[in-house]
């Protein structure tokens, strides 16, 4: 299906709901759709576990009424189940209090020309092909030598179409699929083991990396764990590789939030147009990238999305705003509402990522005497009002620029605005996650360990 264009069998069923909010009392109303399907199959010790499949829509109305909102989802679409929805979604927001910051979209805001993000895959993998793909890339990774048992591979697929309708005029959808495979196994043997995973995932099977490669990287992974030391408390340089990396960008998001913003809870709140990052540093939102994991032509409001530029030069240069929020700032909506179908939306990134520098990981490792590289993080001691962080990690001890040995039971920390002041980001940067960082060294961070 074309992308802007709404399910026609989804658009009938929401506007006779918005249609009927209207005719039992509601000033305005909107409602979404979210139509899903889905294959996986897991495949474990060289046998295969369990084949899913699923199938399910779930709907949610808004309505308003003056400056009241209420919400109402329901997953039984038949028209029965539906008939209740809008009399009952007015009846609560009769009885709700009043938000001077609740509404539709502005008119002029709204999505009217919908770029080609070619995210829907026309192909669908029979569950004999993902059984396939499961079982090789668990062949792969047990066959890498110290690999000693396995938790299972896995591999699936996902096609979903989201449909909004608002009682302003909007009538728009978008779908899209994801093929993925995963893989998870142990190395060592008695109180000596180590595990370690990995996956891929993307829009269209040309696009997903080979089961075999993931596999392969997933089993060695769990043996570079194996007879890992501790590490002594002391102030370092920490190198965080892009699986983990991209995980600051999820603390850097929050920050600018525009709902932390209004509320005053973010470490980011005060720093708009200064900056927060180090001089070469640039992120970008980009929710019509070509096959992004995240893309979509317009957010959960029907507000026309664009390429964003949020840190330029190390300088921070919008927050992330849906309407309510815009409202509450007295700003306007950045196209970043986000939305399920039972609450108001809330701002959210799309295909979020730090731009890559310009040497390689090696050759900034290279440089560093003594530092730490993680590769997984555990906990989630962050305080969003402070910025301060805090997180168990695993990784590698870094000796003379080079990788020295494992390290495991330790805890890094730091201030997320100290650690963006001193953040180098490297060249490897790679579109797997949705959010997505290279490798980045950060200098003056504190490990804690025996």
């Amino acid at each position: 299906m074309k992308d802007g264009l709404p399910d026609p069998e989804a658009a009938e069923r929401l506007e006779h709901l918005v249609k009927a909010a209207r005719a039992v009392g509601a000033d305005a109303a909107d409602a979404i759709s979210f139509k899903n399907v889905s294959l996986g199959v897991s495949y474990r010790l060289g046998k295969l576990e369990d084949i899913e499949r699923s199938e399910a829509t779930d709907l949610g109305l808004r309505v308003f009424v003056g400056q009241r909102v209420a919400f109402v989802s329901s997953t039984d679409i038949s028209r029965r189940a539906l008939a209740e929805l809008p009399e009952r979604a007015v009846a609560m927001a009769k009885a709700a209090p009043e938000d001077r910051f609740a509404g539709l979209a502005p008119v002029e805001l709204l999505a009217k020309d919908f770029p080609a993000l070619d995210t829907e895959d026309a192909e669908e993998p029979a569950a004999e092909t993902l059984v396939e793909r499961a079982r090789a890339a668990e062949d792969a990774a047990r066959a890498v030598p110290g690999i000693t048992n396995s938790e299972g591979g896995g591999a699936g697929f996902g096609r979903s179409h989201v449909t909004l309708v608002t009682s302003h005029g909007f009538a728009g959808g978008y779908g899209g699929t994801s093929h993925s495979v995963s893989v998870s196994v142990i190395a060592g043997e008695g109180t000596a083991m180590e595990r370690d995973d990995d996956y891929a995932t993307a829009r269209h099977i040309a696009d997903l990396e080979g089961a075999e490669a993931v596999g392969r990287r997933a089993g060695e992974r769990a043996v570079r764990r194996l007879k890992p030391r501790k590490a002594k408390t002391k102030s370092i340089t920490i190198v965080y590789e892009p699986r983990v990396a991209g995980g600051l960008l999820g603390h850097f998001v929050g920050a600018i939030s525009g709902s932390a913003i209004a509320r005053g809870v973010s470490f980011l709140k005060d720093r708009m147009g200064e900056p927060v990052f180090a001089p070469g540093v640039r992120v970008i939102d980009d929710p019509h990238r070509r096959r992004g994991l995240r893309s979509k032509p317009f957010d959960g409001e029907g507000v026309a999305n664009a390429r964003s530029v949020l840190i330029e030069k190390g300088v921070l240069k919008s927050w992330i705003l849906d309407c309510a929020s815009a409202r509450q700032l007295g700003l306007t909506t950045t196209g970043h509402g986000a939305r399920g179908t039972g609450g108001p939306p809330s701002p959210a990134p799309a295909n979020l990522y730090m731009e890559p520098g310009t040497e390689p990981p090696d050759a900034l490792i290279a440089k560093i005497g003594e530092g730490f590289l993680v590769t997984e993080l555990i906990g989630m001691g962050v305080n969003p009002v402070t910025g301060d962080y805090s997180r168990g990690a695993a990784g590698f001890w870094i000796e003379k620029g080079a990788i020295a040995y494992p390290v495991s039971e330790v805890t890094i920390a730091g201030n997320l605005k100290d650690m963006f002041r001193n953040l180098t980001p490297a060249s490897d940067l790679a579109f797997r996650r949705g959010i997505d960082a290279p490798t980045v060294i950060i200098e003056g961070m504190t490990i804690a360990g025996a």
